[in-house]
């Protein structure tokens, strides 16, 4: 059974020593879902939310969410991110946004973290930006959807 790297034998937190490893390309890729009524969804894909470009801003708001993930997650290593991502497909007929947001940086440690805090800001600044019209939305599914690079290797959540 694997042990978690982030407790000593003590059960101390404490942060993984990546001094040894060799900087590798590493990528990740996360996604999530925004469900929300349909006249929501309308609201934004006619850019009539009062607050601004929805998709914009939570765009920007994901790529600077990536970029401070040490400071909002103890324990996670500062990367000097290369790049970072966030796209959005309108779903009309599930009445849902899905984001997806992809990190790369050339590093010691992998890039999971970031994606996945990418995903979840641009999440949370579309629920705020249109909560006026919509308390009800759901961020749902947040995940994983593949990695690349380092000693693990290529990782691909399985479809289905």
């Amino acid at each position: 059974m694997k042990k978690l790297t982030h407790i000593d034998r003590q059960g101390k937190a404490t942060m993984v020593d990546v001094s040894d490893k060799s900087p590798t390309l590493r990528e990740a890729v996360a996604g999530g879902s925004v469900y929300m009524k349909k006249e929501t969804l309308r609201l934004i894909t006619g850019n009539q939310i009062a607050k601004g470009n929805v998709f914009e801003t939570a765009r920007l708001a994901g790529i600077m969410a990536a970029k401070q993930t040490c400071g909002l997650i103890p324990l996670c290593h500062q990367l000097n991110l290369t790049s970072v991502a966030v796209a959005f497909r309108v779903d009309r007929k599930n009445s849902r946004v899905d984001i997806e947001a992809r990190a790369k940086c050339s590093g010691q440690t992998g890039v999971e973290m970031e994606a996945l805090t990418a995903v979840s800001i641009a999440a949370l600044t579309l629920y705020d930006m249109c909560k006026s019209v919509d308390k009800g939305m759901s961020i749902t599914d947040i995940r994983l959807m593949e990695k690349r690079g380092g000693k693990s290797g290529e990782w691909k959540r399985n479809k289905g």
